[in-house]
């Protein structure tokens, strides 16, 4: 499927991305599902509007990962009752026995629109592409806690761009999840690359949406993108590997291994006589 795909749609965009070479067929599209952030529900405002000037945390690993270890979640829970801010956890495990007043916990939160909340300060997140957008839209600086696949990767981006403390699940203390809060909330830094971020992925031409919509139908009016298309895809596996130049290659190696050898017999055979005459004048 991949190989015979014209057009490839890809989730990120050139405020995450390093600099590198594309191909005709792709393109960013990253921030697709992003938008502007919806009023929250009226409990859940209520529980925002008192955090104060303080603000607050929102705190998700995806919708994957809704449950983790006790001892987990209670190094977890400490390390949250100790900030300032209020703290709005996805969770749906136990409720840890370190949980402070200042954190609620709930089996699912409007992700979007609390990060689009302008009393938002910082996102922990395991690194997946549709929370690191939306914290990127609404410039939200972030808490990184990577699991598995593009995750660590999603991570170690957003850290070369200044805008994300990473921590290791596994390992972390609660003190380690303390400080990376410190830092990312108090450290003005990681908010002004957090919004640089915001203001590069606003600032397109068209919006990814529209972008992505536009080559969908660009594809279904040509009947398929093949001028776009590289030839790589058509290639078999041995061309693929260059196995046949490399076998032509050896070929013309050893056609001139021959030559020369054949050659070299040729003159041993034709002046070792006249060395001997001249030997015995």
């Amino acid at each position: 499927m991949h190989r015979k795909a014209d057009m490839w749609l890809i989730r990120t965009f050139w405020d995450f991305e390093f600099p590198h070479p594309l191909l005709p067929n792709f393109e960013f599209v990253g921030g697709l599902h992003c938008r502007p952030a919806k009023p929250l529900p009226m409990e859940m405002e209520e529980f925002v509007q008192s955090s104060g000037e303080d603000g607050i945390v929102v705190f998700t690993l995806g919708s994957i990962v809704t449950n983790i270890t006790e001892e987990r979640a209670n190094v977890i829970a400490s390390a949250l009752a100790q900030i300032p801010q209020k703290v709005l956890w996805r969770y749906d495990g136990k409720k840890p026995d370190t949980l402070g007043p200042n954190t609620r916990l709930y089996k699912w939160i409007p992700q979007n629109d609390l990060l689009g909340h302008p009393k938002t300060k910082a996102f922990i997140t395991h690194g997946g592409t549709n929370g690191i957008y939306e914290a990127i839209y609404h410039g939200i600086p972030m808490v990184g806690i990577p699991l598995f696949a593009d995750q660590p990767d999603n991570i170690a981006h957003l850290m070369a761009k200044g805008a994300a403390v990473r921590l290791d699940f596994n390992k972390m203390s609660t003190t380690d999840l303390l400080n990376a809060l410190k830092q990312v909330i108090n450290n003005p830094s990681y908010k002004q690359n957090a919004m640089r971020l915001s203001t590069i992925q606003h600032d397109q031409p068209m919006k990814p949406l529209d972008r992505a919509v536009f080559w969908i139908e660009f594809v279904m009016r040509h009947k398929g993108a093949k001028h776009l298309r590289p030839a790589a895809h058509d290639l078999t596996w041995y061309q693929y590997h260059s196995l046949d130049v490399i076998g032509f290659l050896l070929a013309c190696v050893a056609a001139a291994l021959f030559v020369i050898t054949k050659c070299c017999l040729f003159c041993c055979q034709k002046f070792p006589i006249a060395g001997k005459k001249e030997k015995r004048e």
